[in-house]
This record gives C-alpha cells, structure tokens and sequence, in this order.
C-alpha cells in the first residue's frame, strides 16, 4: 500500500513493496549465495595450489553466471522501491523506481493532468482499488497508491484532489471505454 507525506507544497507518495514480495527474494539470495561460494571455494582451492585454474574454469564461469542470473532478480525484489514526488509550485511530477544503487526516474508536467481516477480491477473475491492521475488520451495514467477498501480509496483521493485541486471521479463499476479496449 501507500503512504503519502506533504512537506512545503510538495506530496511524496511512497508504494511499497508487499512483504511477499520480500520474502520470495530470500530463495533466490540463498540460491546465489550458495552458488557464488561454491566458486568461492573453488577459487580459493585453485589459488591455494590444490588444483589448476584452467581446469576449474568452466565451473567456475558457468556457477558465476547461474549465481548473478539468480542473485540479481532477488536483490531487485528485496531492495525494490517505487514513490512519486508532486510539486505543486514547480509543476511537476517525479516518477521514481529504485532498486539497490540503481534509480530510475522519469519527469512529467503536473499541467498535463486534469483528475483523479479511482478504478477497481474487476476481480470479485480480490478487489483493489487503484488512484491514479488521469490526462488527455495519449497521456499514460500514473498510479499513485492501492486500497483494499473503496472509502480508503476515496478518501485519499479527495484529499489529494483538494490539495492539487484536481477533481477526484470514482469509476468503479463502469466499463472501459471502448477505445481502451481497442488498444488492449
């Protein structure tokens, strides 16, 4: 789910990861860990004049490779971090993906945002709510959190509508245009 926090004319909305998400991280770190110090020992063995380099060197690579192949998903998932920052007085929405050292962010213009939509997903037994920042067509819709509850939903959305004074619309319910589906 969300949290939001308002310093100075400016939102930041935190999305954080599912502690599932977390969790299936944990095999796949142990997986890598235990492959990359197999090559750990294999390595120290080679160095230590126990056995010979060049015929451990096909274990090696292919245990290396197998180690970060499965390491690097798991550090993404355990790591992994997604908020978006709207400044009110700049105009601006900043889109931030990060994971480990790497940050992925990507600037757009508040302007070019004219509501706030809340949608459900459909699903009966496991309905989420998401709110999201809405523009013309050909402008992609920003998510901005996830409820379980539609009153949770739309009681952020209201607030977040009120300070951006943005309209909030509750689509719940309602089919997807047809040129949506079109595009699908």
């Amino acid at each position: 789910m969300a949290s939001a926090m308002t310093v100075d004319g400016t939102i930041r909305i935190d999305w954080s990861m599912p502690w599932i998400g977390r969790l299936l991280s944990l095999p796949l770190l142990a997986a890598s860990a235990y492959l990359l110090w197999n090559v750990a020992l294999g390595l120290q063995q080679d160095f230590s004049g126990f056995g010979r380099l060049a015929d451990d060197l096909v274990p090696v690579l292919v245990f290396t490779g197998l180690g970060l192949l499965v390491g690097i998903p798991g550090l993404i998932l355990l790591t992994f971090r997604y908020f978006v920052v709207l400044n009110e007085s700049l105009r601006q929405i900043v889109i931030t993906r990060q994971f480990g050292p790497l940050n992925i962010r990507s600037l757009r213009n508040l302007a070019d945002y004219h509501l706030i939509s809340i949608t459900d997903d459909y699903d009966p037994q496991l309905t989420t709510y998401d709110v999201s920042l809405c523009g013309n067509k050909g402008t992609a819709p920003i998510t901005l959190s996830s409820f379980t509850t539609r009153d949770e939903a739309n009681r952020f959305a209201n607030e977040l509508g009120r300070v951006l004074k943005l309209p909030a619309r509750d689509y719940v319910g309602t089919e997807p245009d047809a040129d949506d589906e079109a595009e699908s």
